[in-house]
């Protein structure tokens, strides 16, 4: 077995597996500490605004834009062609990492100068922040690839990538597709695929139980107690 097999045919299923399986035990057995672990009553409330936003804005594009923009035919559907798509894609790629990446960059630094946040946290919450940004950064990097080729009108690199990402979730890996690939590529998706490894074991956990029913629940009505006459 050589080593492109072994990260891009195996690699992500045991990745996979272990994101899955190990989020089901963690909450099966650690509801308790199924949390964000919030530090943010030991930050000012207007920086916290800002990093936290920024951060949770552009990570969760990102997901989403990975998600639609490669393993969907979104923008077939919409009449797109793949230089169209692209554009928009890496446009859209670029803004919400950099948004992503301010928003980290501000968490850590908080991190990493106030004491007290320091005390309150763990050192996995240190440690999955900066696999996150070196992440978001080496996705970034890629842009410095793929923009020079969309101006020259090839689109290749990112059909493969794309096809090779439909094989892995059919499951039908086609691993040898890489073979062609810039390995600034091959490197973002090994971070990619060690952050779902990963996930289960930190707090990133928090993401399954996002409360979206607050953004549709009704306001709620609070009315003083009347004093009797």
């Amino acid at each position: 077995m050589n080593l492109n097999l072994l990260l891009f045919g195996v690699y992500p299923y045991i990745a996979g597996t272990i994101f899955l399986v190990g989020s089901i035990i963690r909450y099966d057995r650690e509801q308790y500490g199924w949390t964000s672990y919030s530090s943010q009553l030991l930050a000012s409330r207007h920086y916290m605004m800002w990093a936290s936003n920024l951060w949770h804005v552009g990570i969760l594009m990102l997901f989403a834009g990975h998600f639609v923009g490669l393993l969907t035919p979104a923008f077939e559907w919409l009449g797109f062609n793949p230089i169209q798509h692209q554009w928009v894609a890496s446009s859209a790629g670029i803004t919400f990492g950099i948004l992503a990446m301010i928003g980290g960059l501000m968490l850590l630094l908080r991190r990493m100068l106030n004491p007290q946040v320091r005390a309150a946290g763990r050192k996995s919450d240190l440690f999955i922040l900066l696999w996150l940004i070196v992440t978001l950064l080496l996705g970034l990097v890629t842009q410095a690839t793929t923009v020079p080729d969309l101006i020259a009108g090839n689109v290749a690199n990112m059909e493969v990538l794309g096809g090779y990402l439909k094989g892995i979730a059919t499951f039908q890996p086609h691993p040898a597709m890489l073979a062609g690939i810039p390995l600034i590529y091959k490197v973002h998706m090994f971070f990619g695929m060690t952050m779902f490894l990963l996930f289960p074991f930190t707090r990133l956990v928090h993401i399954w139980t996002v409360p979206f029913n607050y953004l549709i629940r009704p306001y709620e009505v609070v009315r003083a107690k009347q004093r009797s006459i």
